[in-house]
């Protein structure tokens, strides 16, 4: 069974966004052996992006989607066909809406081949019931 990754991108190479600063998500599907491929580009559409200039610690600085904003939830709904969410910060609020979804969110940032070939390493580990120690140190 595959599954999808979206990851908070500026340029494709890095995961370098906020969860509320990105204008786009690169959503990746990865397939049974743990290969992932990008799939597509979603971009958030106009009405749905975070207001800007919030800057609060709570919704990850810079707009991310706090104070009880409806956009919090359109934006999980958007990406709610995901299994995980990579990005750089994600404030609590988000990720509690994506929690009762059972999605997963991972605040990191680096070289984004890294970064998804360690959480596909963690899924395929877990879903096939193996020790998940070691994989931070790959």
């Amino acid at each position: 069974m595959s599954y999808k990754i979206a990851a908070a991108s500026e340029d494709g190479e890095q995961i370098n966004l906020n969860f509320g600063a990105a204008q786009r998500f690169l959503i990746y599907e990865v397939n049974e052996d743990g290969v992932w491929t990008l799939l597509e580009e979603r971009s958030v559409p106009e009405g749905l992006k975070e207001p800007s200039g919030c800057g609060s610690q709570s919704c990850g600085g810079g707009g991310g989607g706090c104070h009880g904003s409806g956009a919090v939830s359109r934006n999980v709904d958007l990406l709610s066909d995901c299994r995980c969410i990579v990005c750089k910060k994600i404030g609590f609020p988000i990720q509690k809406q994506f929690e009762k979804k059972t999605i997963s969110t991972f605040e990191i940032s680096g070289s984004l081949n890294e970064v998804l070939d360690k959480i596909t390493l963690y899924f395929y580990r877990s879903d096939h019931h193996q020790t998940l120690k070691g994989i931070a140190k790959q």
